[in-house]
């Protein structure tokens, strides 16, 4: 058995973060990762040379946001790529109506217009909400105080609807009614043509982590802990466990005895979502040059509705879109081939026979992933914001749970997981340090 002060699961930011200011404060830190690589949910894929990130792709507003710091310190190059999240028209939007045309400039404002109408009374909606109040129903709410006829009302009720699986993955009715409280946006968004995957690169950077080492067992008590991983034990003071929630609550790791009851009852009002990306790259540009995005309004949009123009990151003309809730449990088990079939028969009715023939498609599956299980967490109707940081509170000052859904400000982002990652290093130590020991700190202290 493998001695050390304290063993970190999961290479992702969250347990690279937690490392690095670990190391630096001057203990032996073990990081161990199931995968053949680092990063967890931040991953790169390079195939034909292309860059593109499968997992996280944005800094969703880079004002007080660490990881934006971070990226700075390292000299990571990004691009700025500033959508809004789902607003309905915080860059150029060419909006096509249920017909399949793009509507023009005024019907577009004035759909706009009927968003923010809604967002405004939706807002007081959350506010009064019953604590099993799910997204669907303040919104019904909202749209009915509006008194518009149906047409009105239910491509406004549409739109909020995607904004609930776009941000979270999820359909409205599995999500929280105050599960967007967080959909706030401060500074330009950015994106990394060069890979997210530098972030983890620079942040494992001297510190000593395993690969293919899964870890199917966590011991504590009095003689502190014992993690048992498919490459042998190790024994340490403290463990850190930056697993995402759909790998604790499926059960393949153990850990004994078990969480707390304020764990497990907070980890019970939380579900891994259903989000995949699709990316389709084209010989040429048959969409319009002067958008950020391609947005379908309708029935027929059900599934695809919503493609961001990716061309300005190397020039390759190259549309992104989401699988998200219902669509891409829909989809699940299907190879690529018959989702890009699926994405260009919606296309096609935009642009008819414009759309050519894409040189290549990805599209991923981390609902398939078991060390992932879901791109990210969510809220179920019955959470409260306090269940994110309930998960965080340490058990008996040796177990420490980090990762995005232990961060109430930022859960669901590469920010929460940094920042959780830093809390949980914080607490093992027992002493305040700064945050920027993350990317200014060094394994050697």
């Amino acid at each position: 058995m493998e001695d050390t002060d304290v063993v970190v699961i999961g290479a992702g930011v969250a347990g690279l973060a937690a490392a690095r200011v670990l190391a630096g404060a001057g203990r032996r830190v073990v990081v161990l990762e199931a995968r053949d690589r680092i990063g967890g949910r931040v991953h790169t894929d390079r195939t034909d040379g292309h860059v593109t990130d499968l997992g996280a792709s944005w800094i969703h507003g880079v004002e007080d946001n660490a990881v934006a710091d971070a990226v700075a310190a390292f000299g990571i190059r990004t691009v700025e790529f500033t959508v809004g999240g789902y607003q309905v028209d915080s860059r150029p939007i060419a909006y096509h109506g249920p017909d399949g045309r793009r509507l023009e400039a005024g019907a577009a404002a004035r759909f706009a217009d009927d968003v923010r109408t809604v967002d405004r009374t939706l807002a007081d909606e959350i506010e009064r909400s019953a604590p099993l109040d799910s997204y669907r129903d303040v919104v019904a709410r909202a749209v009915a105080a509006q008194r518009w006829d149906a047409e009105r009302a239910e491509r406004v009720s549409e739109h909020l609807e995607h904004r609930s699986e776009e941000q979270y993955g999820v359909a409205s009715d599995e999500l929280a009614a105050h599960g967007l409280d967080d959909d706030t946006i401060a500074g330009d968004e950015v994106v990394f043509p060069d890979g997210y995957d530098a972030l983890p690169a620079h942040l494992a950077a001297g510190l000593d982590v395993r690969l293919g080492h899964a870890v199917e067992r966590i011991d504590h008590g009095d003689g502190g802990v014992v993690v048992t991983s498919s490459r042998g034990p190790f024994h340490a003071e403290a463990v850190v466990v930056t697993v995402p929630v759909g790998v604790l609550q499926a059960g393949d790791l153990v850990i004994e005895p078990p969480l707390p009851a304020r764990h497990r009852q907070a980890l019970g009002r939380l579900r891994m979502n259903a989000f995949e990306k699709v990316v389709l790259r084209f010989p040429e540009r048959f969409w319009d040059a002067d958008v950020y995005a391609v947005r379908q309004l309708g029935p027929a949009g059900r599934w695809w509705h919503s493609w961001y123009d990716l061309t300005r990151l190397d020039g390759v003309p190259t549309l992104l879109t989401f699988a998200a809730g219902p669509a891409a449990r829909a989809i699940r088990g299907w190879n690529e081939e018959r989702v890009a079939d699926s994405v260009l028969e919606q296309l096609r009715r935009l642009y008819g026979d414009a759309v050519g023939t894409p040189t290549s498609v990805l599209a991923t599956a981390w609902q398939d992933d078991p060390f992932a299980r879901g791109s990210y967490a969510h809220m179920l109707p019955g959470s409260t914001t306090s269940d994110h940081d309930d998960l965080a509170v340490p058990i008996a000052g040796r177990v420490h749970l980090a990762g995005e859904a232990t961060w109430t400000d930022d859960p669901a982002t590469v920010a929460g997981a940094l920042y959780s990652g830093h809390r949980a290093a914080v607490a093992v130590l027992g002493h305040e340090v700064p945050i920027d020991r993350v990317w200014t700190g060094t394994p050697a202290g």
